[in-house]
């Protein structure tokens, strides 16, 4: 005998709880699960891709920018040595280029060196900008490291001069003692003061740079 749930009574006139209920209603349901449940996973595992390769970005940028500010150490140790050598470009065991020497006719680099900002000849740059591709941006550059290693080269250019009193590096004097006399004045120093732009760079990749401001007093 074949008993239709959707008529069936029971002794009081009402439906059992169960009358109405189609069985059919659930098929699917588990599919729907189980694809919900694995598009949150792969998000999550997307997720956590994404941050791994996002770190090792950040660190390999950190690196090279910070390997970048060591070479430029280096480039500010360079500039004031030249600095103490008054610009001389024999100095014993260094080797650098200066490409804005001579500017329309005009000695930028002794100029910077000697004189005060405001008698600077106009030719000679006082931007704190500078532009690899334009050698009159700035006043010398040094190569430091050796191939196949990486190789910084260091853009280098005075920007600002306070005149001082202080002489060019000379060295010790005999046995580097000197002895005054009561009647000698001793002369107040003022030293120079020069406002210094480096730019260090890697030569082969240049997105890999850092920058320096430098005030010495020399």
């Amino acid at each position: 005998m074949k008993i239709d749930i959707n008529k069936e009574t029971n002794s009081t006139g009402n439906r059992p709880p169960c009358a109405g209920f189609k069985y059919g209603d659930q098929k699917g349901i588990a599919l729907v699960m189980v694809l919900v449940l694995s598009a949150v996973l792969l998000a999550v595992m997307a997720a956590l891709v994404y941050m791994l390769t996002a770190a090792t970005q950040v660190s390999g940028i950190q690196k090279r920018y910070k390997t970048a500010l060591e070479a430029g150490k280096g480039g500010a140790q360079f500039a004031f040595a030249i600095i103490g050598a008054r610009g001389n470009p024999n100095i014993p065991g260094i080797t650098y280029a200066i490409n804005a020497m001579n500017v329309g006719g005009t000695d930028c680099l002794a100029a910077k060196l000697n004189n005060p900002t405001s008698a600077w000849a106009p030719a000679c740059s006082s931007s704190m900008s500078i532009d690899r591709s334009d050698p009159t941006s700035y006043d010398m550059f040094v190569d430091l490291g050796l191939s196949p290693g990486p190789v910084y080269r260091n853009y280098m250019k005075i920007v600002d001069t306070v005149n001082g009193n202080s002489s060019g590096e000379i060295g010790l004097l005999k046995n580097g003692v000197a002895a005054s006399n009561s009647g000698e004045v001793a002369v107040m120093s003022m030293p120079y003061l020069y406002t210094i732009e480096i730019d260090s760079v890697n030569r082969d990749n240049p997105q890999e740079r850092g920058r320096y401001s430098i005030l010495y007093e020399y």
